[in-house]
């Protein structure tokens, strides 16, 4: 009999197989998740140049048809993570993860051979249907796999694979500065995961009992029926605050630093590389926030920790955008902000058990992501308010949003691992 979730093993050694199968499978796709995602978020000014055939790429059609893209992105990301999110409570875990990677792989790699912006559009799009998936389902399959006592750490490895992830894009980006366009070709080794998965990693046993049971299979409706209702608009109204402002961030805080006078100045691919490192250890240092978010939730619990968080995310970004800075005064700000990301970690372990077994996946990954719809329309929105040229002015007006998902966060139900 394979250990039950809420078992409590002593140490590493005491999990089974399916455990450390399922833990495997979970955090590589998450990493592979963070490199697919990243690669168009630090070459888009480049590679969008050079599809519309332009020599600035920081001219507005540049930055208009980048956030385009970088909206129909996200807007995949969330539409990923209801339908597939419906699969893994339908099919199981283990083969809905493989049909999102291998998704998310093939439409990245496609993306090298886009000739105009709209067909990189296309390919981001599908690409991210299954990024989203994955992040519903692999959270779900560690949850109902691994002990419950050791979430609020799970929940720091698994955001730590996809920071591992986008460093590994951040790499490859910088390895690969002048070449954009071939960058996407590396996004497709995570298609050859899939098959270990298939062979290796087995369904959870709390879903195959659900199953077993004939249990009905709730619908996305019954997320905004009683007595769900009230988890699910909570739920949603902090993932779309927090998820709007942080994404607006890492896609516009790399537009602006490249917007400045000494920067400009810069050949391109010193002007790559530039943001490549800026934005690698960004990445770098939230690792350390994911583990500063785990250990506030195991001493004060998710809604404490998720609060405290946000309000950290606010508190960092104004400090970065309220004054205008030149590069060396600006960069030592930027990694404080990604210190505070470590919060969308608590969300992986936090939202699926809020949900019914049959409902899980679909639950966590259509709340999580819906807020990447929101997110999608805050890449574009604040492009809009400042179409000139300064991206500052529409960073500082992130703060505000952080703050308001704090607030909401202090509506979550109070959970803590035991």
């Amino acid at each position: 009999m394979t250990p039950h979730k809420d078992d409590k093993p002593a140490t590493l050694k005491s999990l089974s197989p399916q455990q450390w199968k399922s833990g495997i499978a979970a955090w590589l796709g998450w990493l592979f998740d963070g490199l697919d995602i990243h690669l168009y978020t630090v070459v888009a000014p480049v590679f969008v140049a050079f599809l519309l055939h332009s020599t600035s790429t920081t001219s507005p059609d540049v930055k208009e048809k980048s956030a385009y893209i970088q909206a129909a992105f996200l807007i995949g990301w969330a539409l990923g993570g209801a339908f597939f999110g419906r699969l893994g409570d339908i099919l199981g875990r283990s083969k809905s993860l493989s049909l999102t990677i291998l998704t998310y792989a093939v439409f990245t790699g496609l993306s090298s051979f886009a000739q105009t912006w709209w067909q990189l559009l296309i390919f981001r799009f599908i690409a991210a249907l299954g990024i989203g998936g994955e992040w519903a389902v692999g959270s779900a399959l560690l949850s109902e796999t691994w002990p419950k006592s050791w979430r609020a750490w799970i929940a720091a490895c698994l955001q730590t694979a996809v920071n591992i992830g986008v460093l590994l894009a951040v790499m490859t980006t910088y390895l690969m500065a002048g070449s954009e366009r071939w960058v996407f070709l590396v996004g497709i080794l995570p298609a050859l995961f899939v098959f270990w998965i298939r062979k290796n990693v087995p369904e959870p046993e709390e879903w195959q009992h659900a199953k077993n049971n004939n249990e009905a299979v709730p619908g996305i409706a019954d997320l905004f029926r009683p007595p769900v209702l009230a988890t699910t608009l909570r739920v949603i109204a902090v993932c779309a605050t927090s998820l709007t402002a942080w994404w607006a961030f890492q896609f516009w805080h790399l537009q602006h630093l490249a917007s400045l006078p000494e920067v400009k100045a810069l050949d391109t691919v010193a002007r790559g590389q530039l943001k490549s490192v800026t934005f690698g250890l960004i990445i770098g240092i939230s690792i350390f926030g994911n583990f500063f978010a785990a250990f506030l939730a195991k001493k004060l619990g998710y809604r404490a920790a998720i609060a405290l968080m946000l309000l950290g995310f606010c508190l960092a970004n104004t400090a970065a955008y309220i004054i205008p800075r030149d590069k060396d005064h600006l960069l030592p700000f930027l990694p404080l902000v990604g210190f505070f990301s470590g919060v969308f970690g608590l969300f992986t372990m936090y939202l699926p058990p809020l949900f019914p077994t049959l409902l899980r996946t679909t639950g966590a990954g259509f709340c999580y992501n819906i807020g990447r719809i929101f997110a999608a329309f805050g890449t574009v929105f604040f492009l809009l308010i400042n179409p000139v040229g300064d991206m500052r002015l529409s960073l500082i007006w992130l703060s505000p949003l952080f703050l308001l998902a704090m607030c909401f966060a202090l509506m979550l139900p109070d959970q803590r691992d035991t």
